[in-house]
């Protein structure tokens, strides 16, 4: 059965205080306060620098079962080094702790820059170099440290998902890689700033809405949010969006249900949480529990 994730992209904001987390709330219970609420979030905070492996154990304790984070790989592979030799500074993420989510890691998110162009040798490297299995994560780990694999996480499948703003990814090309090396490719609603890609690309959706008027400061109204359930109802079921909206319009991996992650990234006037509570209570309503 497919499983469907809604949730939020950070969770530590203090301009939610008092408005989506109580004023009172110490800001060491917020990630717990905000797992009660989703069944996902997407970990930003190493994206600006490498975390401790004590600080995702510590995450990991505050959330409950059947919990999952999505973890954004830092800009230092994506900006910086623009995925280019990745393999040394890819093995000290993985140093850093996400293998210590063991069972609740969800996808590994890399972003890349909007001026970052699609060269189909650079994507094709990277496709090919991303570790598949939790074995392999732990392999590329001791390359830096005599790092341990967490106990049941060796025959972990893992899961990577592709944001990209450059529309020179709109290329039958670019789709088709994705779909060999089974990187989903992210739907990014970063209101008209980049192309929203739709195309199905592997066993899973990867869902971001930063704002559909404003970048991350504009809230999704119930038509919006509408739309967003019925493209979502698809997916989940297997299907796809409107052939119009595709890249390419053959060829789409074939599944009777596919996983659908979607985080809610419109946090400048506290928005994120409440649109993804309004998603998720829509989605309840119209799909079998």
């Amino acid at each position: 059965m497919a499983m469907l994730c809604i949730g939020i992209s950070g969770w530590h904001y203090d301009t939610w205080r008092g408005v989506f987390y109580p004023e009172d709330l110490p800001v060491d219970g917020e990630l717990g306060y905000a797992a009660r609420q989703f069944r996902s979030i997407e970990l930003n905070a190493s994206f600006y620098r490498l975390q401790r492996p004590e600080d995702y154990r510590a995450w990991y304790r505050s959330t409950p079962a059947g919990f999952v984070f999505a973890v954004k790989a830092p800009r230092f592979l994506t900006h910086v080094k623009r995925l280019k030799d990745l393999a040394q500074p890819f093995s000290v993420f993985l140093c850093s702790g996400p293998l210590e989510l063991r069972e609740k890691l969800g996808p590994f998110l890399w972003q890349l820059p909007p001026n970052f162009h699609f060269e189909r040798d650079r994507i094709e490297t990277f496709f090919a170099g991303l570790p598949r299995r939790g074995e392999d994560a732990c392999a590329l780990a001791r390359q830096h440290a005599r790092t341990p694999c967490p106990k049941n996480f060796a025959r972990k499948r893992l899961r990577h998902a592709l944001e990209v703003r450059h529309p020179s990814f709109l290329d039958e090309d670019f789709i088709r890689l994705a779909r060999v090396y089974g990187v989903a490719v992210v739907v990014s609603d970063g209101a008209g700033r980049w192309p929203m890609l739709q195309d199905v690309t592997a066993g899973f959706m990867y869902v971001r809405l930063h704002g559909e008027q404003s970048l991350y400061s504009s809230r999704y109204d119930d038509a919006s949010l509408a739309r967003w359930a019925r493209r979502i109802r698809s997916w989940l079921r297997g299907g796809t969006s409107a052939k119009r909206d595709l890249v390419v319009r053959d060829g789409m991996p074939v599944r009777r249900s596919r996983d659908v992650y979607v985080y809610f990234d419109n946090d400048a006037h506290v928005d994120a949480p409440f649109d993804a509570l309004r998603l998720a209570d829509r989605l309840r309503r119209s799909l079998p529990s």
